[in-house]
């Protein structure tokens, strides 16, 4: 076979390769804004024959927009190799299904896909060629805010999750990205861009396994951290990049940098200059670099001074020029981009249903005595700042729009066929202290048989750049709902947000709270749904809610101290691993959700309670739907290695499985365990399982399990 790459490589300058490990904001090559950016006024240094070219962009409006800049790069570019267009398309493109910390609380694998192929559809027709998604960083930490960006703080769920995801891009077309290699979700203090500081196994078997997952799926791309990661930036961590990311887990695929991650190794005080930046990133495999410009710059300098190898440069071309055959760019340089069907597809109907259904089904049912379903001959008051907010999208909505969505007022509306009494008593800011429109709000509500209020946090506070020291809900909103609670009417909470918030004084003065997240496009007709009983809420938490900020980081798969305390009390001696004025345990714990109906979990049952090496058992229990409605239960299993060489966590999710059980109905639910699923990575750096014995449990949430022992012998 012809090495066509091959000649495109040997017959390319140094300073041509340079270009094309480059990758730029749109804006460089679209001819109404190029000039503006090269010359004695870049922002990079830059000049026309630099920015023509570069290997990639990102960050452009649709596929006219994409189409153009393709043609005029190719008419000023003297290598004439097309240039691949990126996009941060994370929880959809134009329709916008929930943020992903939201679709992880669906526990819904085939959801997910869907609603990836979904986006990827719509994103390859406006222009896209890559996704920078899937982000499979393990959070902890509800103070950072990216982790709405997140499937949570699990990282087996992550990874399962992380794939599905890929499958779907790979469905409709889309190349993907797994990020943020690695640690990013991990920044002290919850801090955006803070440093990471992870113990070698620790990293080892919780942060990097999700990415390692998702490999599985043959993902085109990893993209790089910002942060410092035990002192040494991610993109000079050989160690990371190198020995485990290439040799180990064999990714050939191109290795991208964060937005000016690379020129960032200057204020982390890595590297003295911008070409030692370039020369540490691309001896570490680095293969593009994002929006700074110290490969063009420094990288021919460098190979001229045998800093960096040309074998080394041209192994990273290579892998660019690769992933750009593998889009057929050569052949059609505007890969699928099509306004025309972008127009049929974006907002279509069918894309509309599916994400009113991951609406639906990520949202989580905190909290329910017995007022929800309302009845729809109730008379209610829609009261809060989110009644009559239609930017219900979240961050990383990439070209969804506010107007395309139907706010909660309307929907309900539509819903029920008549008006309803409608206030916004108070600002969502989280800085916003007035508190002005609370009376009138209240007078407001005063005639309704049951108050909805819409509180909780806007798109604006959670995301990049959106790290929060205070999760509890602004004063004006707490005064509101304890006014709206004082005239003694049944209050619902519809909580927004993007992040798990502190809920525990606010939960006193609500009957009930729906956590809706940010959740899209259709959020609206979603949530009006989920009051009225239409839709069934079946969501479980992904992340732990905190009673305080101060809990924070909290999770579920801790380990055991040695002066333990229980995990629902105050009382105690007070020499234990406690808070004097808190409890241990989180609000609403992983794994926790409610239904409109009721379901039981019985007789746990393992095939044999004793196994060797190579056996396989099955753990089962009974799950039975006792309540009157149709509804969906996520049985999850956990187990904890009682006594190894290694202190083990109290409990780490091995297993799920989402039911249907019609109102009455009984399944048998079964899990099979092997040796494979009771693996760590022992005393001595070794990843194995230990004999000895452990406890499987089986629930609906990460706290209210069965409980059974298993021996595994040598």
């Amino acid at each position: 076979m012809r090495d066509t790459i091959g000649k495109k490589i040997a017959a390319m300058s140094l300073q041509e390769k340079a270009r094309q490990l480059t990758q730029l904001n749109a804006v460089y090559v679209q001819p109404s804004t190029q000039a503006k950016v090269t010359g004695a006024s870049s922002p990079l240094g830059l000049e026309a024959q630099d920015v023509y070219g570069i290997g990639s962009v990102l960050n452009f409006t649709d596929a006219d927009e994409a189409i153009a800049a393709q043609t005029t790069y190719l008419e000023r570019s003297e290598s004439k190799i097309p240039l691949v267009f990126m996009m941060d398309v994370i929880h959809g493109y134009r329709t916008i299904f929930p943020i992903p910390l939201a679709m992880g609380c669906t526990f819904d694998e085939a959801l997910v896909e869907a609603c990836a192929e979904m986006s990827a559809i719509e994103a390859t027709y406006s222009g896209v060629s890559v996704t920078f998604s899937p982000m499979v960083d393990l959070v902890r930490d509800a103070r950072w805010g990216r982790v709405m960006e997140s499937t949570g703080e699990d990282h087996f769920l992550n990874g399962e999750m992380g794939k599905a995801f890929i499958r779907g891009y790979h469905k409709g077309g889309l190349a993907c990205c797994v990020k943020h290699f690695a640690g990013y979700g991990a920044p002290e203090a919850g801090r955006e861009y803070n440093t990471t500081d992870i113990s070698p196994r620790n990293l080892k078997e919780y942060y990097l396994p999700a990415y390692k997952a998702c490999l599985e799926e043959n993902p085109e791309m990893v993209m790089t951290s910002f942060n410092l990661l035990n002192g040494i930036p991610v993109n000079a961590d050989k160690a990371l990049l190198v020995d485990t990311l290439r040799d180990e887990w064999g990714f050939d695929g191109v290795v991208i940098s964060d937005y000016a991650g690379v020129i960032e190794m200057l204020p982390h005080g890595y590297a003295p200059s911008a070409k030692d930046c370039a020369r540490i990133a691309a001896n570490n495999g680095v293969d593009m670099e994002m929006m700074s410009a110290t490969y063009i710059h420094h990288l021919p300098q460098l190979v001229e001074e045998g800093a960096v190898s040309p074998k080394q440069v041209d192994t990273m071309l290579r892998r660019v020029l690769e992933l750009k055959e593998k889009l057929g760019l050569f052949e059609n340089p505007f890969h699928k981009a099509n306004a025309k069907k972008a127009g049929e597809v974006c907002l279509s109907e069918r894309h509309r249903a599916l994400a009113k259904t991951a609406a639906e089904k990520a949202a989580v049912l905190l909290k329910n005595d017995g007022v929800l379903p309302l009845c729809e001959t109730t008379e209610i008051a829609l009261v809060g700042p989110f009644a009559e907010e239609k930017n219900l999208l979240g961050a990383w909505a990439c070209a969804g729009k506010a107007e395309d969505v139907t706010d909660v007022r309307t929907a309900v509306e539509r819903l029920l066929q008549r008006k309803v009494c409608t206030a916004k008593g108070c600002d969502a800011s989280i800085l916003a202290m007035d508190e002005s429109g609370v009376e009138q709000a209240v007078l407001a509500a005063a005639n309704a048989e049951v108050i909805v209020a819409c509180i909780g946090e806007p798109a604006a506070y959670s995301g990049e750049a959106a790290a929060r020291a205070k999760l509890e809900l602004p004063k004006p909103q707490l005064t509101l709902l304890k006014a709206l609670k004082a005239l003694g009417k049944p209050v619902v909470v519809v909580l927004f947000g993007g992040r798990p918030q502190v809920l525990t004084e606010a939960e006193a003065f609500a009957d009930a709270i729906l956590c809706v997240w940010q959740p899209g496009t259709e959020g609206g007709n979603a949530i009006a749904n989920l009051l009225y009983g239409r839709a069934n809420p079946s969501g479980k938490l992904t992340m732990s809610f905190p009673r305080t900020t101060g809990q924070c980081p909290v999770y579920y798969n801790a380990f055991a101290t040695g002066k333990p305390k229980a995990l629902d009390t105050l009382e105690g001696s007070g020499y234990n691993s406690s808070y004097r004025d808190e409890l241990n345990a989180p609000l609403y714990p992983f794994g926790y959700g409610l239904s409109y109906t009721k379901f039981e979990i019985n007789d746990v049952c393992l095939s044999k309670t004793e196994f060797c090496r190579g056996d396989t058992i099955t753990a089962s229990v009974t799950v039975k739907n006792v309540g009157e409605r149709d509804g969906e239960e996520v049985v999850q299993l956990y187990i904890r290695d009682l006594f190894a060489s290694v202190v083990r966590p109290v409990k780490e999710l091995k297993g799920y499985r989402k039911i249907l059980l019609a109102a009455g109905e009984t399944k048998r639910v079964s899990f099979e365990i092997d040796e494979e699923l009771l693996k760590f990575y022992a005393a001595d750096g070794t990843w194995r399982a230990e004999a000895g014995e452990f406890e499987i449990m089986i629930g609906n949430n990460s706290v209210d399990v069965l409980k059974a022992r298993l021996t595994l012998k040598i």
